[in-house]
């Protein structure tokens, strides 16, 4: 049956907090793991690398080629380096580069904060000068730091481990991209902007959009946020607390993309897509792309959403618990970078049975923006909904289903 809902509250949007500006839009790319895990080699990064050219995505922005764990040997060398292993990797790592670098992309690799990464590969704790000057020699340009590692490396604080990492990436001769993967821990909201390019803000994301897998912590201030198993939605609903956080300079990384791994619907991979772009998190897709659906494919392309993503303003998003109806309905809203005349909607209709929803321009606009006409147009439908002057009526929201407007003043 097709209910009606109509939201109606008073909000302004809070300007982001300024940090560095290094990173001044949230990276885009594609990262082995979600799909491959450790399970790589030289020959799956070279063709997925040459596919993003083939399908349009490097072009649109997927700019990294993240080779995530299990590139590394099992030992280091007889000076203490990491190695790549030479059977899955003849060419190595720097080898690789060179060939990603020719196709106009950019590399990056995966280490840990630990005596041991998650699979027990070397981490580089106590290395860390070492491992930035071998990445920087090898030509990598980004580095995703991982938490694992022991309970010696655990005696240091999440923060104190990943600052020394930070400081030899920028002591290495080369512009590093820093990716922190600490899993939420210590609240990195409020650090890691010193010294890192992004930062998770939650345990490991799962391929569901809304089944949890059991210990996940719903919220963003868990003592303890490092279960993996965080389906999209709960995702989501962690960014309430922190969205405000975001700003160019380091980003709350959301975790990598789970587009095209065969688990959702069309319309959930719209509202992944959506939250992920509108929430400033990374891009950083994880799906096979040489076998990606057109579908999936198209979500990943879709440039309304993308610039969303990539608005020079760097604002995120905000969750406006007035016109939203818990377990039913969310809403969310926030300006992008042309001031006050243009701002971006998003309406997630997180039940079962398709809903229409009713949003009055006074519960989104602060109101000197107020009795103005907006031209809205629907990102996902690819189609300008008219001028709006009081209310956005969606009609026939279906279950998972969310609408991304983009509202311009004239």
């Amino acid at each position: 049956m097709l209910k009606s809902i109509t939201v109606i509250a008073l909000v302004a949007f809070a300007s982001p907090c300024l940090g560095k500006i290094s990173s001044a839009k949230p990276q885009m790319g594609w990262n082995t793991w979600n799909t491959f895990k450790s399970h790589i080699n030289q020959s799956l990064i070279e063709n997925t690398a040459s596919t993003l050219v083939s399908t349009g995505l490097a072009r649109a922005g997927y700019e990294y080629v993240v080779i995530d764990e299990g590139w590394q040997a099992y030992t280091r060398d007889a000076n203490g380096r990491q190695q790549a292993n030479s059977t899955t990797f003849p060419s190595g790592i720097s080898g690789v580069a060179k060939y990603i670098h020719k196709l106009g992309l950019k590399v990056g690799i995966y280490s840990d904060a630990g005596i041991y990464d998650c699979g027990f590969f070397p981490g580089s704790y106590g290395y860390e000068e070492l491992d930035a000057k071998t990445y920087a020699s090898w030509g990598v340009d980004y580095l995703k730091y991982d938490n694992c590692g022991g309970f010696q490396a655990n005696t240091l604080s999440a923060q104190d481990r990943f600052t020394i990492m930070g400081n030899s990436l920028k002591n290495s001769g080369r512009d590093i991209f820093y990716s922190l993967c600490q899993w939420g821990n210590q609240f990195p909201w409020f650090w890691a902007d010193q010294f890192s390019d992004s930062y998770r803000m939650s345990g490991d994301i799962t391929s569901s959009f809304a089944a949890d897998k059991s210990g996940v912590c719903k919220t963003a201030y868990c003592l303890n946020t490092g279960y993996a198993g965080v389906s999209v939605l709960t995702m989501i609903r962690k960014m309430r607390e922190i969205s405000g956080f975001q700003a160019p300079g380091s980003w709350a990384d959301m975790d990598m993309l789970e587009i095209g791994t065969g688990t959702m619907t069309e319309f959930e991979e719209q509202t992944h897509f959506s939250f992920w772009a509108a929430l400033k998190s990374p891009l950083i897709i994880g799906a096979d792309i040489t076998t990606i659906s057109k579908s999936s494919l198209e979500i990943l392309l879709n440039k309304d959403a993308i610039a969303i993503s990539q608005d020079n303003a760097g604002v995120a998003a905000s969750y406006l618990p007035d016109l939203s109806i818990e377990g039913s309905v969310q809403i969310w809203a926030g300006p992008l970078s042309t001031g006050n005349s243009k701002y971006v909607i998003l309406a997630l209709n997180e039940g079962q049975s398709g809903v229409n929803i009713t949003i009055p321009l006074n519960g989104i606009f602060k109101p000197e923006n107020l009795g103005a006409r907006y031209k809205a147009r629907d990102v996902w439908d690819r189609k300008n909904l008219g001028t709006i002057e009081s209310d956005i009526t969606l009609t026939n929201v279906s279950s998972h289903q969310t609408k991304l407007l983009v509202l311009s003043r004239e």
